[in-house]
């Protein structure tokens, strides 16, 4: 499992014209998953994100998590975070997990998220979304649940 996390002031998804997920201040996160991940996958990212101490206490150092500020993760299924483009000049995508395998495990993600108590949105899998976001920092963080990444 593959996660692009950014800190953001503000974020939201739109679908054919209607906004469907949006955020305040918090994570944006964009969710790869390869066909290999599971409940441990998910357990390890979900704790990792939620748990880092991505946001600035007041002396200005990154000491603060979302459960330190009660902050809110807008969550985007993204499977082209597992694109290969060693070769040619088109990704190949043969790394990411088909819909059929991924779109139970983003469910339960969003899920375990919600389940840990963090403010939740999300994008809709498989649709063409527009994400719009304001960065704050800007602090983008890539996260592999696979241990020899």
């Amino acid at each position: 499992m593959r996660a692009v996390i950014q800190r953001v002031r503000h974020g939201s998804v739109t679908v054919s014209d209607r906004v469907i997920g949006e955020i305040g201040p918090g994570i944006l996160v964009f969710l790869g998953i390869h066909p290999a991940d599971g409940d441990a996958e998910i357990d390890w990212m979900v704790d990792k994100i939620a748990n880092l101490r991505i946001f600035e206490d007041d002396s200005g150092t990154m000491n603060l998590s979302l459960f330190d500020l009660d902050k809110e993760m807008l969550i985007v299924s993204q499977f082209t975070l597992y694109a290969d483009c060693r070769k040619g000049r088109r990704p190949g995508f043969s790394a990411a997990a088909s819909p059929d395998i991924a779109e139970p495990l983003f469910r339960r993600f969003i899920e375990k998220v919600e389940k840990s108590g963090i403010r939740a949105a999300f994008g809709q899998f498989g649709a063409m979304m527009d994400v719009q976001l304001v960065n704050d920092g800007p602090v983008t963080l890539l996260l592999d649940s696979d241990k020899t990444f």
